[in-house]
C-alpha cells in the first residue's frame, strides 16, 4: 500500500466530509481483519476522517494476533505489549452503509508511515504489484456462504427449507430484499442471492475485481449482512462448520488473469483452452495447496468441514466443472460471460480474505515464473478411485490434520516468499493456540463454542 501524504489526504478528505454530511453521515467505521480472520473495527466522528487517513488511528501490534475465544492474545517474542501503529483508512474504498454511517477499509503502517509487514490488506496488495511487475492483470470474485442463526447463536426452524429452495426465499424475503437493496447503494455488485444446500444457508456470489477490491467488497458485505441480520432480529454465522454433522460454509473464490489483455485460461491450445502460462497458473496453485491450506483453511473447525463428499475440495486435483476437486475450472463460454475462470474451494469463512486471495495469486505467479507442467485433469468425482489409482494419478487428499496443516505452513519457503515471513509467523501464531486450547473437543462443543466467533 503506498502510504497516502497528509497534503494529499486532507483535501480529499474534507470534499468528502462535504458531501457525507448532505449524505446525513456522521460517522466513519474503519476495518481491519486480522491473521485469525476476526474482522475489528474503530469508529470516528465523520469530522474525523482525514486524521483516519493519515496519520491514522492508534493500534497495539496485538490486534494480529487477538484469537478467536475472545480473550487469548498469542504473545511471542516480535509482538508484545510494547509498541504502537497506526490503522489508516483507504478514502478510495469509502461507502455510505446507511443510517449516519459509513465504512472505509483500513490498513496498518508503522509510526513513521511505512507499510507493516504484519497487514494482511497490505501484503495482498504488494502480491498484486508482484503480477502488474510481470504484466499481469488478475481478477477475483468471491462467494459468501453463510447460516443464519438465532441472536444467541441457537439453529433456526426449517420446517419447510430445501436445497436452493424457493421457500428459503420467501422465509427470509424481508431480510433477501433488505440485503439487495443495502448492497446496492453502498456499491457492492452482487452477481446471485440464493438459499444454499444446509438448512438456513444461503450464498452470496459478488462482481469479478481487482484482487484489493474484491477482498474489501467481501468484508463490506459482511457487514451488510450482519446489519440487516440484526434488523430482524437474527445473527450470521460465518463459522466453517456452523452445526457438527451439518453442512459446512465455504468462501470459494474465483479468478482469472490476463497478460497484456490476453486471457491465460482461454483461446489457448492446451486443456480446456488454457494457454501455456494459463495451466502454469494452475500448477503452480495445485503444488503449493498442501502448503497453503494453514491459510486457506486453517482455524480449528476447519478440518471438520475439508472432508470428501462435501464439495470442499479435500482433494488436491484440478478438473472442469468438478466440485469435489480443490481446483475447479471453468470454461468460457455462453454461459459464463465473465471468461474462463478458476475456483479454490477449499477457502472457508475463518480465512483471512486478504491473505488467502495474497497466497492464491501468489502461488498462481509462482507457477508461471517457473513454468511447471500441469497435471492430468480428473474428470470424476476423486473419492470414487482406489487408493492406488489416486496414487497412480498423483491425487492427494490435503491434511486431515489442522496440526499437520500448520506444521507444514510454518515450514514453507514458498508461502514465506510470498507472504513474508511475520503474516506467516501470525497466522501459525493464532492457529497453534486454537488447536493447543480447543483441538482436544468434541466437534459437537468445537461448532458451539465457535460458531459466531467470525460474525461482524
Amino acid at each position: 500500500m503506498v502510504a497516502m501524504t497528509s497534503r494529499a489526504a486532507k483535501p480529499l478528505a474534507a470534499a468528502a466530509i462535504a458531501q457525507l454530511e448532505a449524505d446525513g453521515v456522521t460517522t466513519l467505521i474503519g476495518t481491519v481483519v486480522n491473521p485469525a480472520g476476526l474482522t475489528h473495527a474503530k469508529t470516528v466522528p465523520l469530522r474525523r476522517m482525514s486524521t483516519f487517513a493519515d496519520p491514522g488511528l492508534g493500534a497495539s501490534p496485538v490486534f494480529h494476533v487477538f484469537a478467536i475465544d475472545q480473550t487469548g492474545i498469542v504473545f511471542g517474542d516480535a509482538i508484545g505489549v510494547v509498541g504502537d501503529q497506526r490503522i489508516r483508512i483507504d478514502l478510495g474504498g469509502l461507502r455510505i452503509l446507511g443510517d449516519g454511517f459509513c465504512w472505509a477499509p483500513g490498513g496498518f503502517f508503522n509510526q513513521d508511515g511505512s507499510p507493516d509487514p504484519y497487514c494482511s490488506r497490505g501484503t495482498l496488495r504488494k502480491v498484486s504489484e508482484r503480477l502488474s511487475e510481470a504484466g499481469i492483470d488478475a481478477v477475483v470474485g468471491h462467494e459468501m456462504e453463510f447460516v443464519l442463526v438465532g441472536p444467541e447463536g441457537g439453529e433456526l426452524p426449517s420446517h419447510m427449507w430445501a436445497q436452493y429452495g424457493l421457500a428459503g426465499v420467501l422465509e427470509f424475503e424481508g431480510f433477501v430484499s433488505d440485503v439487495t437493496e443495502a448492497a446496492t447503494n453502498s456499491g457492492v455488485a452482487i452477481e446471485q442471492f440464493h438459499p444454499e444446500y444446509g438448512r438456513n444457508q444461503f450464498e452470496i456470489s459478488l462482481s469479478p475485481q481487482s484482487p484489493v477490491d474484491a477482498a474489501d467488497s467481501l468484508v463490506l458485505i459482511r457487514i451488510i449482512v450482519g446489519r440487516i441480520a440484526r434488523r430482524y432480529g437474527l445473527r450470521v454465522s460465518l463459522s466453517p462448520v456452523p452445526f457438527a454433522g451439518s453442512v459446512g460454509s465455504g468462501s470459494h473464490q474465483h479468478f482469472s488473469m490476463k497478460r497484456k489483455g490476453v486471457p491465460l485460461f482461454s483461446d489457448g491450445s492446451g486443456p480446456a483452452g488454457m494457454t501455456p502460462d494459463g495451466e502454469s497458473a494452475i500448477a503452480g496453485l495445485l503444488a503449493g495447496l498442501p502448503e497453503a491450506q494453514g491459510i486457506l483453511c486453517g482455524s480449528v473447525l476447519s478440518g471438520l468441514r475439508m472432508q470428501p463428499g462435501h464439495w470442499s475440495g479435500a482433494y488436491v486435483c484440478w478438473g472442469t466443472e468438478n466440485r469435489e476437486a480443490a481446483v475447479r475450472f471453468l470454461a468460457g463460454g455462453h454461459g459464463n460471460p465473465h471468461g474462463a475462470n478458476v475456483e479454490v474451494k477449499v477457502i472457508d469463512p475463518s480465512a483471512n480474505p486478504y491473505l488467502a486471495t495474497a497466497a492464491i495469486l501468489g502461488l498462481a505467479l509462482e507457477g508461471i515464473q517457473r513454468k511447471l507442467p500441469l497435471p492430468p485433469e480428473v474428470t470424476v468425482d476423486p473419492a470414487s478411485l482406489s487408493e492406488a489409482q489416486r496414487q497412480e494419478s498423483g491425487i492427494a487428499p490435503l491434511a486431515q490434520e489442522q496440526v499437520a496443516a500448520i506444521g507444514t505452513l510454518d515450514q514453507s519457503a514458498v508461502l514465506r516468499g510470498i507472504l513474508g515471513d511475520e503474516v506467516v509467523d501470525a497466522v501459525v501464531a493464532v492457529r497453534s493456540y486454537e488447536q493447543q486450547n480447543y483441538g482436544d473437543l468434541a466437534p459437537e462443543e468445537l461448532a458451539e463454542k465457535f460458531r459466531l466467533a467470525w460474525s461482524v
